[in-house]
């Protein structure tokens, strides 16, 4: 089955770095786009950044444009974020994310990211 972990969150001063990875298995990788999604305490989850299938194409959420890039590597069916210049407002749950066949969502279990000022 579809399965999707996330790591590399953690506790980092405002103005630091984070590195999350999403490791996926249980799908052809390489044929999906995947997504980063993130939640704060009382909000809704939001899309953060997403990259094609053959990663040729990026989006971000305004807030993070030129701060976060996402990259995949279709041999290792990993996704990674690199989180720059964190601001506490960037504290959340990250969620590694893809979609199905038939659009059906998939997500892993998420980690934390907490930004200090």
């Amino acid at each position: 089955q579809v399965q999707l972990v996330e790591s590399g969150g953690g506790l980092v001063q405002s103005g630091g770095s984070l590195r999350l990875s999403c490791a996926a298995s249980g799908f052809i990788f390489s044929s999906y786009a995947m997504s980063w999604y993130r939640q704060a305490p009382g909000k809704e989850r939001e899309l953060v950044a997403a990259i094609t299938s053959a990663g040729g194409s990026t989006n971000y959420a305004d807030s993070v444009k030129g701060r976060f890039t996402i990259s995949r590597d279709n041999a290792k069916k990993t996704v990674t974020l690199q989180m720059n210049s964190l601001k506490p407002e960037d504290t959340a749950v990250y969620y590694c994310n893809t979609k199905g066949p038939w659009g059906t969502p998939y997500w892993g279990k998420g980690t934390l990211v907490t930004v200090s000022s």
